[in-house]
């Protein structure tokens, strides 16, 4: 596990890649059109869990003052992708940064499917028969 050393008024400030990657899938799931992480935790699910669970879908490179972050995410059904997508990466530079103090230089999102309601799921089969 790489570590951040932040050199601050006379000592070192380490912060781990799994805090990062805490603090962006936290985020993630804050954020409005996103279903999951690509790991299958939703929010339901994010509320109950913590620690290593919300990182998944989430890596991170921490270097000593930057960070760069990968996200693999299921967006909710009839969202403006792009739209969503933007949003998610604003809402994870924000978090990042004001609680670490790591710039964030890029924030790459894979969406990896999208979500649909158990209504959705039943009138698309419904359709197909």
């Amino acid at each position: 596990m790489a570590e951040n050393q932040l050199n601050k008024h006379g000592g070192n400030i380490q912060i781990s890649d799994d805090v990062v990657a805490t603090i962006a899938g936290l985020a993630a799931l804050e954020t409005p059109g996103i279903a999951a992480m690509s790991g299958g935790l939703s929010d339901d699910w994010v509320k109950m869990l913590s620690g290593k669970n919300v990182q998944k879908g989430v890596s991170v490179e921490v270097g000593e003052v930057e960070a760069a972050i990968d996200l693999r995410v299921m967006v909710v059904y009839g969202m403006k992708i792009h739209e969503v997508c933007h949003q998610l990466q604003v809402n994870i530079r924000e978090a990042v940064q004001s609680m670490t103090g790591l710039c964030v230089v890029e924030i790459n999102v894979r969406v990896e499917g999208v979500s649909f309601t158990d209504e959705e799921v039943k009138e698309i089969q419904r359709i197909r028969k």
